[in-house]
């Protein structure tokens, strides 16, 4: 399993502890919690991930090698990227670095900005535009330039703001409209339920001996107890630590354990032996309560987005579809597991785009492996 490092990220976590909170206190802005209130449409399925397994892919990936380099390059990197043809780039400052990027199989990219610029730019627009719904920002390491995208809903005096701050930075901004408007989406797959809600179960997870599994906070905000039946009698695990917004992960443990595996929604299942992180132009896979398996895009890395309930920071990107209950769903690739469905835009009909909380974020905090 590979690790996220822990000064990556460094922003403080809003945890809610369901030791001390009581159950529906975690009070989310009314109507906007992107989550299902509506009959099982998943035939009673429960989430155990049962099923064939499909085939495993080789473990050392390109995104997996690119990812790794960026991690290893830390401040010296504006990130890592898949080129058109699948090769693995990695952004670099220095002609030693370019050279380690070159032996370890990979192709090196010298930044137009420096890593430092950039992160002053994301640092200006988080002050400026953080209390704005429905705006998000990230790092395009392609070109060494910050993409500023809003949505439907920022118009008038909120989207002029945006713009003023994006003319400030010159040409170092790329400004994208998003179609709709970002919510939150509320087993690797499967349906979950509790408090008249249905979510999507993320990965199983062990810490030590014990077993438990992961969806995003703000369906664990909400819910203390989860079933895998609507009508509460098939019980499937208790929500021990959630954390929302900043983060978008819950911790729940689970009353037996579960398999190491993903919902395909074809009768299979894919099984998973590690948790990685994503890279841009990564081909990724999605699987959820509500629209089964959905593939797509890695777009972006470390975004962050401007929820109506809050803002959420370290997000990956997609092009990947998603819609209501569909949130906490396992985001992989092949093998690996990447990522926890947050929110996004659209749907699976017309498109959309998604975030994604990583996985390895929550593995760590918790001290716990994917099972």
């Amino acid at each position: 399993m590979t690790r996220r490092n822990a000064t990556r990220k460094s922003r403080t976590r809003t945890v809610v502890t369901w030791t001390a909170v009581a159950a529906g206190t975690a009070g989310l802005v009314a109507g906007s919690l992107y989550v299902v209130r509506m009959p099982d449409q998943s035939g009673g399925r429960q989430a155990t991930l049962a099923g064939r397994q499909a085939p495993n892919t080789p473990k050392r990936s390109a995104g997996t090698l690119a990812a790794k380099l960026a991690d290893r390059l830390g401040t010296r990197t504006a990130g890592a990227y898949l080129d058109s043809s699948g090769r693995p780039v990695v952004t670099v400052t220095n002609p030693a670095d370019a050279a380690m990027v070159r032996a370890a199989g990979a192709v090196p990219k010298t930044v137009q900005r420096s890593p430092a610029t950039l992160k002053r730019i994301t640092s200006a627009l988080r002050q400026s535009t953080s209390g704005i719904s429905g705006t998000g920002w990230a790092v395009d390491p392609a070109t060494s330039r910050v993409t500023v995208w809003t949505d439907d809903s920022v118009t008038g005096a909120r989207m002029a703001a945006v713009r003023r701050t994006a003319r400030q930075m010159g040409p170092a901004i790329r400004m994208v409209r998003i179609p709709g408007r970002l919510s939150t989406f509320a087993l690797g797959g499967d349906a979950i339920f509790g408090q008249g809600t249905r979510c999507s179960l993320g990965f199983n997870v062990k810490r030590g001996d014990q077993d438990f599994f992961l969806t995003a906070g703000h369906c664990g905000n909400v819910v203390r107890t989860w079933t895998a039946d609507q009508q509460g009698a098939q019980a499937l695990g208790t929500t021990v630590e959630s954390s929302f917004p900043g983060d978008d992960f819950a911790l729940v443990q689970s009353e037996e354990a579960g398999e190491g595996a993903v919902n395909l929604y074809n009768g299979q299942s894919q099984d998973i032996t590690e948790a990685g992180e994503a890279v841009v132009g990564q081909r990724v896979s999605r699987s959820g309560s509500t629209t089964g398996l959905r593939s797509g895009t890695v777009t972006a890395t470390d975004a962050t987005v401007n929820y109506p309930e809050g803002t959420v920071s370290g997000a990956i990107q997609t092009t990947v579809c998603a819609e209501p209950g569909d949130s906490g769903g396992s985001l992989f690739s092949g093998s690996t597991a990447l990522g926890l469905t947050s929110g996004g835009s659209g749907d699976c009909q017309s498109g959309g785009v998604t975030f994604f909380q990583p996985v390895t974020e929550p593995l760590e905090a918790f001290g716990a492996e994917v099972s």
